[in-house]
């Protein structure tokens, strides 16, 4: 494993030194050969996230084909001009000269990706760093193998491996890869495997984007419209069954509104899943049994208020709220990243912020309030990756807005323009006229000259 990693890196530092990646017109060729081979393969793709995760045709394409088809998409009408150098303004003291900014590719990309959207999560930073101009190693999840190799099939009849190549997971061969040189490396998954990332980077001052989690405080304050935010939190929440890194994590509720969240949560549940979510064909399942054992070990039964079925044999839990559940309760302690929506409560507003910023920041939040003050209020005071007001996970379904985590929840962000410039370096480059040579900067410095520096430079 590790030689056939060392040649294959290799072998596409050659084919980006060969300078076939610079042209904007063979990236876009490439990225537009990469939509007809997707829209081809729709049925090949969903077939394998149902396999895997267990997800619908339906939102299959709405959270994963759907939304890679759109960055093909905006990324192939806008390569060009992402890909020209930005003139800048020229202070005086360089006058008669041309500032710009040279975008530039990092070189050999490597994008370590996770199981729980294993096709979105990786495709749009792949389709990034190609229309950026660099190549390209994807690693998929070992945990999600069908969507991985449906992956795998796409890629290589749009791409040869030297530009751009896809490996299965697992923590040996994530090792190998992590030993080699890279330019640039995205990784999205857990803080845990996060931070042996960073530090591996480190060592080769590699630099990096961190894609990784956290607890996201869905609020509701009094003055929300609580059938509509319980109709859209459950959406959701339970979108892939909870296992989605912008989930709304827990609700804090105003103590007024808290009997009636509570019933319209029961309420929408029972309008999306139905009396019987597990025996629908298109309910989703837990990816495997360590997760699905992690997620019954934090269901309290004295506190399930609503669902809190469990099938091993299927590996599916049903959408299950937590009621009365104090910050100490074991679901408080980590991510869930499943089907359990635990409820909790506050008097002041002040009780929110202290709670949420005696935390992780979250790499989301959602505040559903009519209360124009308390929103900003809200927004302003607590640090987050991004969010919504109103409704959750949306935010991220959008080329016109970077995403990405806030402290311990991430490192820099990705998606339309941002995620060209994630992979792009930018060179500073002043482009000097000959004509003219300003004396005043040479040797010996002259007491005439200093009034003109001092002009040039204030």
């Amino acid at each position: 494993m590790t030689d056939e990693i060392k040649n294959l890196v290799e072998s596409q530092r050659t084919f980006f030194a060969s300078g076939k990646t610079l042209d904007v017109a063979f990236r876009r060729e490439r990225l537009k050969a990469l939509y007809r081979a997707i829209s081809d393969n729709l049925a090949l793709i969903h077939e394998a996230l149902k396999k895997d995760l267990g997800k619908s045709e339906s939102e299959s394409y709405m959270c994963e084909t759907g939304l890679v088809l759109s960055e093909l998409s905006y990324m192939v009408r806008r390569i060009k001009k992402f890909s020209k150098p930005r003139r800048v303004r020229t202070p005086l003291a360089q006058s008669v000269s041309k500032s710009y900014r040279l975008p530039s590719p990092y070189g050999t990309v490597l994008v370590m990706s996770p199981w729980n959207y294993p096709f979105l999560l990786s495709l749009d930073p792949l389709v990034d760093a190609v229309a950026a101009g660099n190549t390209v190693v994807l690693k998929t999840s070992s945990y999600s193998p069908n969507t991985g190799a449906a992956i795998a099939a796409v890629l290589k009849s749009v791409f040869p491996p030297e530009y751009v190549a896809v490996l299965p997971g697992g923590a040996q061969g994530n090792a190998a890869l992590l030993e080699e040189k890279f330019d640039y490396i995205f990784f999205t998954g857990s803080k845990r495997v996060g931070k042996i990332v960073y530090g591996k980077a480190a060592e080769t001052l590699t630099p990096v984007t961190l894609e990784l989690g956290g607890k996201s405080p869905c609020i509701v304050d009094e003055t929300a419209d609580v059938p509509l935010a319980a109709k859209r939190i459950v959406w959701g929440k339970f979108l892939n069954l909870g296992q989605t890194c912008v989930a709304p994590d827990y609700i804090l509720c105003a103590e007024s509104v808290h009997d009636r969240l509570i019933a319209e949560l029961k309420k929408q549940i029972g309008k999306q899943f139905g009396e019987e979510p597990a025996s629908h064909p298109d309910y989703g399942k837990i990816v495997n049994e360590k997760h699905f054992r992690r997620l019954c070990g934090l269901i309290d039964e004295r506190k399930i208020v609503h669902g809190g079925k469990r099938y091993a044999e299927t590996l599916q839990i049903e959408p299950t709220v937590l009621d009365g559940v104090r910050e100490s309760d074991p679901v408080m302690q980590e991510e869930i990243f499943g089907p359990v929506l635990p409820v909790l409560t506050y008097r002041e507003e002040s009780e929110v912020t202290d709670f949420v910023s005696s935390h992780d920041a979250p790499l989301a939040l959602y505040v559903f309030s009519s209360d124009r003050k308390r929103i900003r209020s809200l927004t302003t005071k607590l640090g987050f990756g991004g969010g919504c007001v109103n409704d959750v996970v949306i935010h991220l379904a959008t080329p016109y807005m970077p995403f990405g985590g806030f402290r311990e929840s991430g490192l820099g962000s990705y998606h339309g323009r941002t995620g060209f410039e994630t992979f792009t370096h930018y060179k500073s480059i002043v482009d000097k006229k000959t004509f003219l040579d300003l004396p005043m900067r040479y040797r010996p410095f002259k007491r005439a000259y200093r009034k003109l520096i001092r002009l040039f430079l204030r």
